[in-house]
């Protein structure tokens, strides 16, 4: 049996690619998870805003106080449960106008606001 030289030695490349090819595969595909997460956060506060901005203007019964504007306004908000106090209401020249913001992971602010005309 003859020895290879251990410079022209190939066997294990294979492993040294993947150890250094992994950790960036890792951080891209979590980065891109995170990323949809936070986009389906906003589009969520987004909905919920504009929803009850629109049910305060056209059905003061079910969204007659702020309470019950936030509280509508969790509800509509796509699975991503908000806590009411995201919620704030106001009569603007507008009409009314619901914002919301809420922290995602605690580390970014998602800001949004909808205005419905009376």
């Amino acid at each position: 049996m003859r020895l290879a030289l251990p410079w022209k030695d190939e066997r294990g490349t294979s492993s040294v690619e993947f150890a250094m090819a992994a950790p960036a595969f890792a951080a891209i595909l979590m980065g891109t998870i995170e990323g949809g997460l936070l986009l389906w956060t906003q589009s969520g506060l987004q909905r919920g805003a504009e929803m009850a901005a629109r049910c305060a203007s056209i059905n003061p019964i079910v969204c007659g106080s702020e309470t019950n504007i936030q509280n509508y306004a969790v509800q509509q908000s796509l699975s991503v449960n908000p806590p009411p106090s995201a919620f704030t209401v106001a009569t603007a020249a507008c009409g009314t106008q619901v914002k919301a913001s809420y922290s995602f992971q605690s580390v970014v602010t998602v800001t949004a606001q909808a205005c419905f005309p009376k």
